[in-house]
């Protein structure tokens, strides 16, 4: 299950998950290594709840090669991108009615490669190991609002 994602800065003592925000950059459960999903939590839409989209590759696996993912994040807006495709677009308006936007704060970056969970379930007898993530870079960019 690997995963690179962004986890809200606490505002306070004991603001925890998911009142402070979650960005899924990218993740993939193993056993579908042609399906790419992109993700927002927040309260009210986390976990099983999240809003998310799916990205599926025709002639090509996410296990087999390197891909380019990433997110525009701005005031009212988080897009994500799988190499230079934009493949989905969350704002305000797409969470559940009454639910707060979370997305205006500090966030850290993550990126791990986790074994089990409720996302893909218990390993098995047919889950291989030893398992490995391979990154080459990571970026980010700040606008500043110039030319």
């Amino acid at each position: 299950w690997p995963a690179f994602w962004m986890l809200g800065v606490p505002d306070s003592p004991g603001e925890i998950w998911p009142n402070i925000g979650e960005i899924d950059i990218m993740e993939m459960r193993g056993q579908n290594p042609t399906t790419l999903i992109g993700s927002v939590h927040g309260p009210g839409y986390s976990a099983g709840e999240a809003i998310s989209k799916e990205y599926v590759f025709q002639n090509d696996r996410l296990d087999t090669g390197f891909h380019v993912y990433g997110i525009e994040w701005g005031p009212d807006y988080v897009n994500h991108y799988v190499d230079d495709v934009l493949y989905n677009q969350i704002t305000p308006e797409d969470l559940p009615k009454g639910a707060e936007w979370v997305f205006d704060n500090d966030f850290y970056i993550l990126i791990n490669l986790a074994v089990g969970g409720n996302f893909v379930g218990s390993p098995n007898a047919e889950t291989v190991f030893p398992q490995s993530m391979l990154v080459d870079y990571v970026r980010a960019y700040e606008y500043n609002g110039l030319n």
